[in-house]
């Protein structure tokens, strides 16, 4: 991975904010005010955008962020900016906006939280502290005679 792109990438995204990147998966990771903004993968630069933003990257002819997991192509909300970007902070600038104000919205989006499945136990089977288990309800099938 070219330090020398990562350096330019960090030059053209300062007008949004405090910059640092960190290595990751063989690339970058660039963060803006702590809001995860950009990747650094396979020498591009890639901008990250949702469903607000991902209409302007797609008319803009912006290339998704794509790789190769268990045989098959997977893809992440990730888009390059358009090549003119590339040449200067202030053609980057309404990309790199769009990529933090992305970054921002899914800070405030509420995670969706799954239940853990290992837990789980049916209340018939739960004993009440210093007691026998409670008797199992019957259904109504079995009340009817």
């Amino acid at each position: 991975m070219s330090k020398e792109l990562l350096d330019h990438a960090l030059e053209l995204l300062a007008p949004v904010g405090a910059l640092r990147s960190r290595r990751m998966f063989g690339g970058f990771g660039i963060y803006a005010d702590d809001l995860f903004i950009a990747i650094i993968a396979f020498d591009q630069l890639f901008l990250k955008a949702d469903d607000l933003t991902l209409p302007r990257f797609e008319a803009a002819g912006c290339r998704r962020f794509e790789y190769e997991r268990e045989g098959k192509m997977a893809g992440l909300r990730y888009f390059s900016p358009p090549e003119d970007a590339m040449e200067s902070p202030a053609l980057m600038r309404p990309w790199a906006q769009l990529a933090l104000e992305a970054a921002l919205r899914a800070r405030l989006k509420p995670a969706s939280r799954k239940a853990p499945t290992s837990a789980k136990v049916k209340p018939a089977q739960a004993k009440p502290k210093g007691g026998t288990a409670a008797p199992a309800k019957t259904s109504t099938a079995s009340r009817k005679r």
